[in-house]
């Protein structure tokens, strides 16, 4: 039976994209449900949650008012709070019910800004598509609303975009995606959305490049482009090899990925499941460094305009299963290994999918030897 997961877990979602992207930007994100979504994304999905304050609450809509449609209560509990809290923005986040109720996100963050005066988005995020859907929209909207005025432009400055716990955990790897570009002679303006505030947001057109490390930061670069034309390179530093490669690519600056969509199919024949950019970088790093091919399958979205030719989208478990037959081993999340049990497995963890359970083992391969011994 296709469309059920039966093995596996399943990745984090839109709305915890949405909360992940704007966590550290002093905003009120509000997630529109019952009560489930925010123990979920809090406990699960979130390595920040303990460490580091967020405004990331719940509405706990009653049966009642899912039935009624009332939506009254909610615009006055979010009024309230943000009364209470002055918070910078408020971001109004979607979940199945809302969905199945029609709810009109824009409408009601509408009514919040001209009662509250402060800047509200409205997300109609679902709870059923992933996450990567949730950073992007989030991205995007900041961006459009934030960064409106083109600055002078800074020879070598980077703006670094798709950067979520959900894709780098908190394990150094952000942090050393930055140093990686200090030590190049760039200098970091803004990293979205990981130690980042509006006011880096606000200043993102004074780069003179931009650099997309996760599905979720594409749109907010193709925004900054047609704005204010300024190029973006789509790739992870991953290895020693392919991250002086994407050096090269960002050195042009020209709007480029940091790979060649060309493959080949090598003797040694492995699979990696993930996220596009973040594992199509891993891979080419990999390639770079071993006498192997790495194929990606990407269970999330297809992604036809950053897919090398032998990567594959694979929306369902059945697609998984497929597809690892013909390859010698498997690199992916520790719970994909029910799939994998004739395979060579390698577990790399990926907190969008296993949560905070494995995070403690993730490497940080950041501009690293990836030669295996």
């Amino acid at each position: 039976m296709r469309q059920v997961v039966g093995l596996t877990s399943t990745y984090s979602s839109d709305e915890f994209g949405v909360c992940s992207a704007l966590y550290e930007l002093g905003g009120m994100v509000v997630m529109h449900d019952a009560s489930g979504c925010n123990s979920t994304y809090t406990t699960h999905d979130e390595p920040r949650w303990y460490d580091q304050d967020s405004m990331i609450f719940i509405s706990a809509i009653s049966e009642m008012e899912a039935i009624m449609g009332d939506d009254d209560k909610f615009i006055e509990d979010l009024v309230q709070t943000a009364n209470e809290l002055k918070p910078r923005f408020i971001a109004l986040v979607g979940a199945p019910i809302p969905y199945m109720m029609g709810t009109d996100f824009d409408a009601i963050a509408q009514i919040v800004e001209e009662r509250t005066g402060i800047p509200s988005f409205g997300f109609m995020t679902n709870g059923m598509q992933y996450y990567p859907n949730g950073i992007s929209m989030a991205m995007e909207r900041i961006v459009d609303f934030y960064c409106t005025e083109k600055k002078e432009t800074q020879q070598n400055t980077v703006n670094i975009l798709g950067a979520t716990p959900l894709d780098f955990s908190i394990n150094g790897s952000v942090e050393s995606i930055q140093e990686w570009l200090k030590s190049n002679g760039y200098t970091v303006n803004c990293t979205l959305a990981m130690n980042c505030s509006l006011e880096d947001i606000q200043n993102m057109s004074k780069a003179s490049i931009n650099l997309v490390v996760s599905t979720g930061g594409l749109k907010a670069a193709k925004l900054l482009e047609s704005r204010f034309g300024i190029p973006y390179v789509v790739g992870v530093p991953y290895g020693k090899k392919f991250a002086s490669k994407l050096l090269e690519k960002l050195k042009l600056k020209k709007t480029s990925l940091g790979w060649d969509r060309k493959q080949v199919k090598k003797e040694k024949h492995l699979a990696l499941i993930g996220e596009a950019v973040t594992s199509i970088s891993l891979a080419c790093a990999m390639e770079e460094e071993n006498d192997v091919s790495v194929i990606v399958l990407d269970p999330l979205n297809e992604n036809n305009e950053l897919y090398r030719t032998l990567d594959v989208y694979v929306p369902e478990e059945d697609d998984v299963m497929e597809q690892i037959k013909s390859v010698d081993g498997i690199i992916a999340d520790p719970l994909y290994k029910a799939l994998c049990s004739n395979k060579e497995f390698y577990p790399y963890a990926h907190v969008a999918f296993s949560g905070r359970i494995f995070e403690k083992d993730l490497p940080n391969l950041i501009n690293t030897e990836m030669k295996r011994k």
